[in-house]
């Protein structure tokens, strides 16, 4: 499956009162993580929200958040510009994004917010229907996923908005054919990630390591290879732009 084409992802959950927006369900909780270029940089979005209703039994049994942990939380009016300018300039992935669309949407108009999530974000992208398409005939929830892509998420014992976003971040980057960290994550303070600067080499391992030297005829090849990379790589070849 093709890598999204917009540089800045925000993978996305929700948790809320009960299923049915018609039924005046509200949001509780929204967790988020921010992608860059296919990486994690740890910058998140995290907020409960007082939803002034009762919380449905069965969802209760879900997520575990009650109404008396919510009574000093703000609501979501309060919360709403700060939300929406963390979607700024983002595609926004959310894993069954119907149902969390149709609340955010439904919240958003009863705060008089004047947008919409299809107007907030570059674009939403439902990882659920990427599943479907990608594992036609299997279960896609994100417990399957993980199973499936080999991801640990024995956190998950409840269901909790940031902790769903950031297994779904590490899913749905698998899903798309990429790796979620590598232990290459950034972070605000982290500095420069220049060879020079943080690429440690112990000496004593040059000696073990046997240099084979290409051939013409494979250079040549490797060469005819880089140019088609360059050619039909969404973002041209990454090698040729490591060797600048």
């Amino acid at each position: 499956m093709e890598p999204s084409r917009y540089m800045r992802q925000v993978v996305l959950d929700t948790e809320t009162t009960g299923l049915e927006v018609s039924q005046n369900h509200r949001i509780i909780e929204i967790g988020a993580v921010e992608i860059i270029n296919r990486r994690l940089t740890g910058r998140h979005y995290h907020q409960y929200i007082q939803p002034d209703r009762a919380i449905d039994a069965g969802a209760l049994e879900v997520h575990g958040i009650t109404e008396e942990f919510l009574a000093d939380k703000p609501r979501f009016a309060a919360i709403a510009d700060e939300f929406l300018e963390f979607l700024t300039g983002a595609e926004v992935v959310i894993h069954n994004a119907a149902f969390d669309v149709s609340f955010l949407d439904y919240e958003l108009k009863l705060c008089a917010a004047n947008t919409r999530m299809s107007l907030a974000c570059l674009e939403v992208t439902d990882s659920l229907a990427l599943a479907r398409k990608q594992y036609p005939g299997q279960r896609n929830s994100l417990d399957a996923l993980c199973k499936r892509l080999g991801i640990d998420n024995a956190r998950r014992t409840l269901h909790g908005a940031l902790l769903d976003s950031e297994i779904l971040a590490e899913v749905y980057l698998g899903m798309t054919g990429g790796q979620s960290s590598l232990g290459f994550e950034l972070d605000a303070g982290q500095g420069d990630l220049s060879a020079q600067n943080n690429v440690n080499i112990d000496p004593s391992v040059y000696p073990q390591m046997a240099v084979v030297t290409p051939t013409a005829d494979e250079v040549s090849a490797h060469e005819v290879w880089m140019k088609r990379l360059e050619k039909e790589g969404a973002e041209g070849c990454v090698w040729k732009a490591l060797a600048l």
